[in-house]
């Protein structure tokens, strides 16, 4: 892990910092990213948990456009889907969700968990019971096959 990414992670790590701190200090450390992705990505990410979705949604944007590596555009794709969701946008943020879905990964079960919040949004709670059963399913030590068929019986797969 490089210096940059340290710095960063110890203000995410800071518990005492306020959200405007935060902020502030993600701001600082931005332009001394090692790549304008990066940098935008962080403070994307600063905002939408300090609960200022509107300022995260074009870094969000902006990040994903230059180029993130996978497991980073993977995280990016999945914050900007729920922030979508949150700014009551929950047929965007289920677009962005279903093609990180398809694209597999390791923040697969990630993006099942937020497409099914996308979906309990948008007004169908039954398929998003199915869809976070079935993402849950493989991690049970029993009964993985009977909860994969129970939530198919919910709301087959489309």
């Amino acid at each position: 892990m490089d210096e940059w990414q340290q710095r960063v992670d110890a203000v995410w790590n800071d518990a005492s910092l306020t959200d405007a701190d935060r902020i502030a200090l993600i701001d600082t450390l931005a332009p001394h990213a090692p790549d304008e992705a990066r940098a935008y990505f962080e403070r994307a990410g600063a905002r939408d948990s300090a609960g200022d979705e509107q300022g995260a949604e074009p870094l969000y944007r902006r990040a994903l456009e230059l180029g993130l590596p996978d497991g980073l555009r993977a995280q990016a794709t999945i914050q900007l889907a729920s922030t979508l969701r949150n700014l009551g946008r929950a047929g965007e943020s289920l677009e962005l969700l279903a093609q990180e879905r398809e694209r597999g990964g390791a923040l697969q079960d990630a993006a099942s968990a937020f497409y099914a919040l996308a979906l309990a949004s948008a007004g169908d709670p039954l398929r998003a019971a199915a869809i976070a059963l079935e993402a849950l399913a493989p991690h049970l030590p029993r009964y993985t096959r009977s909860v994969t068929a129970y939530a198919r019986e919910l709301a087959p797969p489309r």
